[in-house]
């Protein structure tokens, strides 16, 4: 059977369409949620079916086999749904939060990937798994950045404090780009090398991503504005804006830096009010608003798709399962630990709703970016042991956490 890239892309974007319609028509769930879960369900039921008949499962997973699903996310789709999250986020609430989100998403990420790593490790040696302490970071770096593609598309339907949701929200837009930052850091200093790497290597490529990213988001951020005030033409206006993403993810790849940070300044500045509303004229900013929400749901569908396809290349081993659900856990209760710090310090300073900690815990969703992290993990840093480990929490997160967060902000307001 031979596919070509077009009618791959047309399958998927059909199957999105039909399990949103089934999600939205019948199990009304919110849609990342639903669209990940019928996609389950339905990948098993194929996985059941090809005892009678295996064709329905060679297609899916030749359609797997064709798409690098590590490469599309990291490299393609990221850099447009952090712009469109960073664009329709409230940038004064951000900038009036701005130190404790940063503590979130540095100290609280760093806290965190150190934690994991160190109770995953000795868990694994409890279930007679001897994996290296480094590999065990490396789980801790990919599993511990909450995901906003996952964040943004469920707390818009849980009934979160709007103060709450710009911590939440603002931390998964920054911490995404610091936790692939700290995972490639590891991945340097875990891959065999015949040099070796020094601490001063580790923080100047830690330092170059990081505020390199941030450098390229500002420029791109300035550029783009300078441009859309000089025309009022919301066709060239909403052109120009995707041109910035596009360029700007491969700048960011030729230069070596962070292209999700880049992405999230760049659109935090767009969407600026006080820069917008200088820039675009009403007409321009209803287009580039919705166009962008367009590109949000069209990607965010696709990439929930896919997601729930990507559990047929797990390697299901009875010890690996266990090992992901006593990790859910352990990861919930690391990163509480983690914001405790930041909370404790920035608590007296800014109003922070009751149960800061708890909701925060249980709506840092993971997702897609962290099974994209352990797919381009080598067989030598036991990929398929966390990669199963990766699914098992990301898959609770989404639909658990997911489903009952609006719950528990209600519980603890």
């Amino acid at each position: 059977m031979q596919l070509d890239l077009f009618t791959i892309t047309t399958i998927l974007v059909f199957l999105s369409a039909i399990f949103g319609y089934i999600n939205v028509r019948f199990l009304k769930m919110p849609n990342t949620i639903g669209l990940m879960f019928i996609t389950i369900l339905l990948t098993l039921a194929v996985f059941a079916w090809s005892y009678v008949d295996p064709t329905l499962l060679n297609v899916e997973r030749y359609i797997l086999s064709r798409i690098d699903f590590k490469t599309v996310l990291l490299d393609v789709m990221l850099s447009f749904l952090l712009f469109a999250g960073a664009l329709h986020t409230d940038f004064e609430q951000l900038r009036k939060l701005r130190w404790p989100i940063l503590s979130f998403a540095t100290l609280g990420v760093m806290t965190s990937t150190v934690l994991v790593g160190t109770v995953t490790y000795y868990l694994l040696i409890a279930l007679g798994m001897e994996v290296p302490y480094i590999h065990c970071l490396l789980f801790g770096a990919l599993i511990s950045p909450t995901d906003p593609i996952a964040v943004l598309g469920i707390l818009k339907q849980a009934g979160v404090p709007k103060k709450l949701e710009a911590k939440i929200v603002g931390e998964s837009l920054f911490n995404d780009g610091v936790g692939v930052v700290v995972f490639l850091t590891l991945f340097e200093i875990a891959s065999p090398s015949e040099d070796a790497v020094s601490a001063l290597g580790v923080l100047k490529l830690f330092g170059v991503e990081v505020f390199g990213g941030i450098a390229l988001g500002l420029l791109l951020g300035w550029a783009t504005y300078r441009l859309m005030r000089t025309i009022d033409d919301y066709d060239i206006e909403v052109i120009i804006t995707l041109a910035t993403v596009m360029t700007g993810t491969v700048m960011a790849h030729k230069l070596h830096v962070s292209a999700p940070l880049a992405m999230v300044v760049a659109g935090l500045m767009i969407g600026n009010d006080k820069l917008r509303n200088s820039a675009m004229s009403e007409n321009t900013m209803i287009y580039v608003d919705k166009f962008w929400e367009l590109i949000d749901i069209l990607l965010n569908t696709l990439l929930f798709v896919l997601l729930g396809m990507e559990i047929l290349v797990l390697t299901f081993d009875s010890n690996y399962l266990l090992a992901g659900i006593i990790t859910i856990p352990v990861v919930l209760l690391c990163r509480y630990i983690s914001l405790l710090f930041p909370i404790s310090i920035f608590k007296q300073k800014l109003e922070f709703v009751p149960q800061t900690g708890i909701i925060m815990t249980w709506g840092g969703l993971r997702g897609a970016i962290s099974i994209a992290l352990a797919l381009g993990l080598t067989a030598e840093m036991n990929r398929e042991l966390f990669l199963l480990i990766t699914y098992v929490v990301v898959v609770f997160s989404i639909i658990v956490q997911g489903l009952t967060v609006g719950k528990l902000v209600k519980k603890a307001q």
